[in-house]
C-alpha cells in the first residue's frame, strides 16, 4: 500500500487496472470510501486502504493459489482472531487502545482481557504467583545470557509441570499464569517475585521503574499474527502444550527479523555512546549498507503508536536522562536520512539506555510481554480445534520412473 492514506482518481484507477467511471461505481456501491477535496469540492481522493483491499480480493478471484501463496508475506489475512486489530494509527486489544491501557491497567489485567475477554479476573489468575522453585534456582545458577535462561527455563519447566497437558481452557489459563511468573522470576534472578510481574523486575533491574516496566510489557503484549504468535499457534494446533507453543514463539522471536532488531538497536545505541558521535554513526552504517535498525515497520507507515507510548512516558520521568538525549538525537539525525519512523524496537532499546538496565533487557520485556498474546493465540488455537497445515507448491524436478541403478521388476 503507498505510504499516504488517499490516492487521486487517477492513482486508484489505475491500481485497479479501471477505467475512473469503474471507480465511481464503486464508491456508490460503498466499496470505497472517499473525501472530497476542501479547495476543489468537485474533486475527490481516495481512501488507499479500501482500494489496496479491493484489489487483492480481486487478484484472489483471478489467482487464488497465488493469493494464498502470497498470505504468508505480509498478505491478505489468513487466520481469524479476536486478540489484536491493527490501524495505521492506533493498536487495539479486543477493542481497548492498547495505548490507553498501558497507562492505566496492569499487565495481569491485559492478561486476562486478552485470554478471557474481561480484565475481572486478573487478581484470580495471578493472586498465586506459583512458581516451580527448583526450576528457577537450577537456572539462576547457570549464569546463561538472558533469552538462553527464558528458554532454558521453559524447557525444564515443561518437563516437570505435568498439569499443563490438561488443555482445557481454564487449565490453560492457569498454566499461562505459572508461564508468566516463572519468565518473571528467571528474568529477574529471584525466587520470591514480588506482588506483579512488573514489579518483580523492577525489584531487580530498576527500584523507581515498575510504571514504565509496566507500560511497555503491556505494549508488547500482542500485535495480531506476527511471525512468533503464529509459530506458537502453528505449535498449539496440534495440541502440544503451552510450554511448547511459548517455546516456539520465543525462538522465532529471538531471529534477527524478529525481535532480533531490538537487540541491534539496543547495540546501535551503546554504539554511539554520546549524542556527539550520531551523524558520525549514522553514516558509516549508511555507507556499508546496513540501515538503521529499530527505524520503520510496515503496518505503521506514519509512526508505530506503540514507540511513541514508550518515549513519551520516558520524556515525563526522565527528561534529562543522558540515555533518553541520546535516543532523540538518533531519531532527529535519522529523519533526515530515512521515512522510518522509531519502532517499538528503537523504543525498547532507549527504555534499556534510559534506565540503565541490564544489557538484553529490552528484548527480555519483548519475550515476556509477547508471551501474553502467545498465550492468547494458544488459547483460540485450542478452541478451534483444527491442525494447521498448508500445502506446498511442490517446484523441484518430475518424478523419475527409477532411480539410477535401480531395476524395476519385471
Amino acid at each position: 500500500m503507498p505510504p499516504t492514506r488517499y490516492l487521486t482518481a487517477k492513482e486508484a484507477a489505475a491500481l485497479l487496472s479501471v477505467k475512473e467511471a469503474t471507480l465511481y461505481a464503486y464508491v456508490s456501491r460503498g466499496l470505497i470510501r472517499s473525501q472530497a477535496v476542501s479547495d476543489m469540492p468537485r474533486q475527490h481522493l481516495y481512501l488507499a486502504e479500501d482500494v489496496q483491499q479491493l484489489a487483492e480480493r480481486k487478484a484472489q478471484r483471478r489467482d487464488p493459489a497465488k493469493a494464498a501463496r502470497d498470505a504468508l508475506h505480509w498478505g491478505t489475512p489468513m487466520l481469524d482472531s479476536a486478540l489484536t486489530l491493527i490501524t495505521e494509527q492506533i493498536l487495539y486489544y479486543r477493542g481497548y487502545d492498547a495505548v490507553r491501557l498501558a497507562h492505566e491497567r496492569t499487565l495481569e489485567e491485559v492478561a486476562a482481557l486478552l485470554w478471557t475477554g474481561e480484565m475481572d479476573s486478573a487478581a484470580e489468575l495471578f493472586a498465586a504467583r506459583p512458581l516451580l522453585t527448583e526450576v528457577v534456582h537450577r537456572v539462576i545458577g547457570m549464569h546463561l545470557p538472558p533469552m538462553q535462561g527464558l528458554q532454558i527455563a521453559l524447557a525444564l519447566a515443561s518437563a516437570e509441570d505435568l498439569s499443563a497437558y490438561d488443555l482445557d481452557p481454564a487449565a490453560v489459563l492457569r498454566t499461562g499464569a505459572r508461564i508468566l511468573w516463572l519468565l518473571a522470576a528467571v528474568a529477574a534472578q529471584t525466587e520470591t517475585p514480588a506482588a506483579t510481574i512488573a514489579e518483580t523486575l523492577a525489584q531487580a533491574w530498576h527500584p523507581n521503574g515498575a510504571t514504565l516496566l509496566s507500560a511497555a510489557l503491556i505494549l508488547c503484549a500482542d500485535h495480531e499474527l506476527n511471525t512468533s504468535s503464529f509459530a506458537a499457534r502453528v505449535v498449539a494446533s496440534a495440541d502440544t502444550t503451552p510450554y511448547a507453543a511459548v517455546m516456539a514463539g520465543l525462538a522465532a522471536l529471538c531471529g534477527f527479523k524478529h525481535g532480533g532488531q531490538t537487540e541491534r538497536a539496543a547495540a546501535f545505541l551503546r554504539d554511539m555512546g554520546d549524542p556527539s558521535r550520531v551523524q558520525m554513526v549514522i553514516a558509516e552504517r549508511l555507507r556499508r549498507g546496513e540501515g538503521l535498525p529499530g527505524f520503520g515497520h510496515r503496518l505503521y507507515p506514519e509512526r508505530d503508536p506503540r514507540a511513541i507510548a514508550i518515549l513519551t512516558l520516558l520524556d515525563e520521568a526522565y527528561p534529562s536522562a543522558p540515555g533518553l538525549t541520546l535516543g532523540y538525537a538518533v531519531i532527529r539525525a535519522a529523519a533526515t536520512v530515512t521515512s522510518g519512523a522509531p519502532s517499538l524496537d528503537f523504543a525498547l532499546a532507549v527504555l534499556e539506555q534510559t534506565l540503565q538496565l541490564p544489557v538484553g533487557a529490552g528484548l527480555t520485556l519483548f519475550a515476556i510481554g509477547r508471551t501474553v498474546g502467545w498465550i492468547g493465540h494458544v488459547l483460540e488455537q485450542y478452541q478451534g480445534r483444527r491442525l494447521i497445515r498448508p500445502r506446498a507448491r511442490y517446484t523441484g524436478v518430475p518424478p523419475r520412473s527409477a532411480a539410477p541403478g535401480y531395476c524395476v521388476p519385471q
